[in-house]
């Protein structure tokens, strides 16, 4: 087991991780308008948020191990970018999507238990 260099709080890793997962669902919506990456504005900005994210996420896993944070960053970028394509692109949920979106959930509260 490798060890881990605390250069932040879990507290403040949480916090980073949390401005990830934003970064990377702005980067999400954004790509909805690049055209297949033909829109040169939308695709680079969609390419800045993206790398933006990893980085942050990066620092991240200084201080919390990788099975966490990948699961949380994974499940919480599928949770909030469902809700925005619902509210800024009007797509549809089933209900078997929404028992996913319940059982993300319990999952990311489980494994960071």
């Amino acid at each position: 087991m490798r060890a881990r260099r605390e250069v932040t709080s879990m507290a403040s890793s949480y916090v980073i991780l949390a401005l990830a997962i934003a970064l990377e669902v702005a980067a999400d919506v954004i790509l909805e308008y690049t055209k297949g990456f033909t829109a040169v504005g939308p695709s680079l900005l969609t390419l800045v948020l993206f790398v933006s994210s990893l980085v942050l996420f990066s620092r991240v896993l200084l201080s919390i191990n990788l099975s966490v944070a990948y699961a949380t960053w994974s499940a919480a970028g599928i949770i909030a970018t469902t809700a925005a394509s619902l509210v800024i692109f009007h797509d549809k949920l089933s209900a078997a999507g929404g028992v996913g979106i319940v059982l993300l959930v319990i999952g990311v509260v489980l494994v960071n238990l």
